[in-house]
């Protein structure tokens, strides 16, 4: 079964990167390349076939911060996980606050990112189904 990432990156190398290092593992990469597209495109597409949000901290338009708050507020069952190459401890404790799900720092290696990614997968809670009843 194939799973959806959207990877949020203003960078295209990143995005381009993030892509090679996934292919072959069942994951499928959608890409955005700021914060105002991936949720314009979230918004957009059916997204329930979006299984886990990479995103960036660092873009133009609207930020990463913007756009993880933005993720968690109006799409909770959507794993999150932010990349950036500006490592902040207290942003990094504000997003765990927030709900994200890992806070990496580039580059990461393949293996830390195909393990990352797998695990908020296999964590996200589908929209009306088989989550835990309350």
């Amino acid at each position: 079964m194939s799973h959806k990432i959207l990877v949020v990156d203003d960078e295209e190398e990143v995005r381009k990167t993030i892509r090679l290092q996934l292919k072959g593992t069942g994951l499928e990469v959608v890409e955005a390349e700021d914060g105002k597209r991936g949720i314009e495109m979230l918004d957009a597409e059916n997204v329930t076939l979006v299984d886990a949000i990479l995103c960036d901290v660092r873009m133009p338009n609207i930020n990463g911060v913007e756009a993880v708050a933005y993720f968690r507020r109006e799409y909770p069952h959507i794993p999150v996980i932010v990349l950036t190459g500006y490592p902040d401890v207290k942003l990094a404790v504000e997003f765990m606050k927030e709900g994200v799900t890992e806070y990496l720092v580039k580059p990461v290696e393949k293996e830390k990112l195909v393990e990352t990614i797998m695990k908020a997968v296999s964590q996200r809670t589908r929209v009306g189904g088989d989550g835990p009843k309350m």
